[in-house]
């Protein structure tokens, strides 16, 4: 007979390279097809600067999820860390704000598959193409984790080849002589000098990196977190900026930096001066990154609200689990659901920079948490990260949003006024919730007296 603790609870089965691969497969996105010619057009020719300097930010608050996501390994995530440490409103602020963004993301994703790359093919309502990938997806979703991150695998292995082939083809054009490698020490353009250029050019490179705060939301169902998640997270962002840095080379030294910053395919101009592989395969790739970044996405979000429901936060229904696979199937058609509705009434545009504005919230609260628990003492096995990187992902935080447009933060300001009201009444039942145990305790203490 099946218990309640293992009706109630995920099955634990990550492995480490399984979720290396979720986390590589999460921020090899489709960004980075289309953010080195933006960040040339910001930078300069020696945009693997700001592509570099990212990934050390990253890797800041990187420290803090591989503490909190081991000493806490639960779906929750984020939400669950800001509950911990500061309370019912911070856990709902934050769990909201990141549920957002990855439901955002993922109709921001959808738009992105029904757009210019599928069109090199095929013809299609917008409406239809989004209906059906997002429907395609849940029920991926649904089967379960482990055949989620079976699919997962070969898109990510897609995914890098793609951009490996990219890299080995610009050394091919290097090594012919028709690269230019003095590009790569041009720093700054006329509008911008070489440290405001590293500045501007790394707050777009961040977001390049985004994604890997989503596998937190399975370290419930990894089969050893303190010594897989640590190892998966720094491993799989150290990897991709790697291939960044690369791919930034290559880029700059093969394309002239004005080409290059005005085409949104610049990777396929790299491809198209090999002359080697026809462009037409980035089509391909691409459709392929932005199918597995939204899978993983909608694994994240639907996890997320499975976690939030399973601290209250979020109506009970949603933790309601498929008795055979034991996935949140209630979760995964709820966040599916609102994606789609995102991605039919939204714009590309809108929707990233609002994602991106949401997580810069989450990050700083994730960074403070960590310092907040430290005085929480647990006999289980965890990571524990250096001070100075939370203080560090705390200052970076705060100096990426300095640099974030206000027309971004016009429309995000109010996803955040309805996550601080929606976490203000959370919080009023929480309170009033354990005022009602409270009353009934001591009624029962009394009747037990007089009795």
């Amino acid at each position: 007979m099946t218990s309640t603790d293992e009706r109630t609870t995920l099955r634990r089965t990550v492995t480490t390279t399984g979720l290396f691969l979720f986390i590589l497969g999460d921020v090899l996105g489709a960004g980075v097809y289309v953010l080195a010619g933006e960040i040339a057009g910001i930078a300069g020719g020696a945009l693997w600067v700001p592509l570099v300097v990212a990934l050390l930010l990253a890797l800041l608050t990187a420290g803090s999820y591989a503490e909190l996501a081991t000493k806490y390994p639960r779906a929750g995530g984020s939400s669950h860390y800001a509950n911990r440490a500061f309370g019912p409103f911070a856990g709902f602020l934050v769990g909201f704000c990141m549920l957002s963004a990855g439901v955002v993301s993922v109709g921001a994703l959808a738009l992105g598959f029904a757009g210019d790359y599928l069109g090199a093919f095929v013809s299609l309502p917008t409406f239809l193409v989004v209906i059906v990938f997002l429907g395609l997806l849940a029920a991926l979703n649904t089967r379960g984790i482990s055949e989620s991150l079976g699919a997962n695998r070969v898109a990510t292995v897609i995914e890098v080849g793609g951009l490996l082939m990219v890299i080995v083809l610009g050394a091919i054009v290097i090594g012919r002589g028709e690269g230019d490698l003095g590009r790569l020490t041009e720093l700054g353009t006329p509008e911008n000098g070489p440290v405001a250029a590293v500045l501007a050019g790394t707050v777009l490179a961040f977001y390049s990196y985004v994604g890997f705060e989503t596998s937190v939301n399975i370290a419930e169902e990894t089969k050893d977190p303190a010594r897989s998640y640590p190892r998966a997270l720094f491993g799989a962002l150290i990897v991709t900026g790697i291939v960044y840095a690369l791919i930034g080379v290559v880029a700059a030294a093969v394309v002239p930096t004005e080409e290059l910053a005005g085409s949104s395919a610049p990777l396929a101009l790299v491809v198209e001066a090999a002359g080697i592989v026809p462009p037409v395969v980035f089509s391909v790739i691409a459709l392929i990154a932005v199918a597995n970044g939204a899978l993983l996405t909608g694994i994240m979000s639907s996890r997320l609200a499975y976690g939030m429901a399973s601290d209250g936060l979020l109506p009970r229904v949603l933790t309601r689990l498929l008795p055979a696979r034991r996935t949140p199937w209630v979760a995964i058609l709820a966040t599916t659901a609102l994606s789609i509705v995102l991605a039919l009434t939204g714009t590309i545009d809108v929707l990233a920079g609002t994602m991106v504005l949401l997580l810069l919230v989450v990050f700083l609260s994730v960074n403070a948490a960590v310092l907040v628990l430290r005085r929480d003492r647990l006999e289980h096995r965890h990571f524990r990260t250096p001070l100075v990187l939370p203080i560090g992902g705390l200052a970076s935080c705060l100096l990426l949003m300095t640099q974030v447009e206000w027309a971004v933060w016009r429309l995000g300001l109010p996803f955040l006024a309805v996550a601080a009201i929606l976490a203000g009444i959370a919080a009023w039942r929480r309170r009033r919730a354990g005022a009602d145990t409270g009353a009934d305790a001591d009624a029962d203490a009394g009747a037990d007296t007089a009795a």
